[in-house]
């Protein structure tokens, strides 16, 4: 049974899975650029948490984000389909915040928490609604080469071979850097831990 010819006789309703992103690229590809909008639904908000984590800066977010999106419906005829489709999308991600990096010149990705955006006190932990604020604001002062890694693995569950393509480096780099990722966020929130606990 060819499964392949099965699937592609079916109705598009029923071949789109909400796991299948090669079901929206591959509509894509033959020709209705509509789906495009759905692929950005699906994984903005990955997205735009990768460059904050990873600028440390909120202005840019949206600037860049857009950047990734553009990149992406340029070159999505081209997809392979080797990879998965998130394992693409987020590497043009990470290269986009290198690129900003790049151009600012900026050597250091320690980003200092600012007043205007809530510090880690104890009086900003008072709504557990603000656990997760708080957990973010702290992986975003890990040094860069660490947040993302972490959080494709802690948040978006990806495992080590799937984010050592997205990186592309070594799975021994990418279990280094999110044993030290873990390390380091406990250090930064071990003064509130008794707080967040409750």
């Amino acid at each position: 049974m060819n499964l392949n010819k099965e699937n592609s006789e079916l109705p598009q309703p029923q071949i789109l899975k909400l796991d299948d992103d090669f079901s929206l690229v591959k509509r894509f590809i033959d020709g209705d650029e509509s789906t495009f909008r759905l692929l950005v639904q699906r994984h903005k908000e990955t997205v735009r948490n990768i460059i904050y984590l990873t600028l440390g800066d909120s202005d840019a977010v949206d600037d860049i984000a857009q950047e990734v999106f553009i990149t992406v419906y340029k070159n999505l005829k081209n997809f392979r389909f080797e990879s998965l489709f998130t394992t693409w999308l987020y590497r043009i991600t990470v290269n986009k915040c290198k690129d900003y990096l790049r151009k600012k010149n900026v050597r250091k990705i320690f980003v200092p928490i600012k007043e205007a955006s809530g510090e880690l006190r104890n009086d900003s932990i008072t709504e557990k609604n603000d656990i997760s604020k708080i957990v973010m604001k702290a992986i975003s002062k890990l040094p860069q080469k660490l947040k993302v890694p972490l959080l494709l693995k802690d948040i978006e569950g990806f495992s080590y071979q799937e984010i050592a393509e997205t990186m592309e480096c070594e799975i021994g780099t990418v279990k280094s850097r999110i044993f030290r990722a873990r390390e380091g966020l406990k250090k930064i929130l071990q003064p509130i831990e008794a707080e967040l606990m409750e």
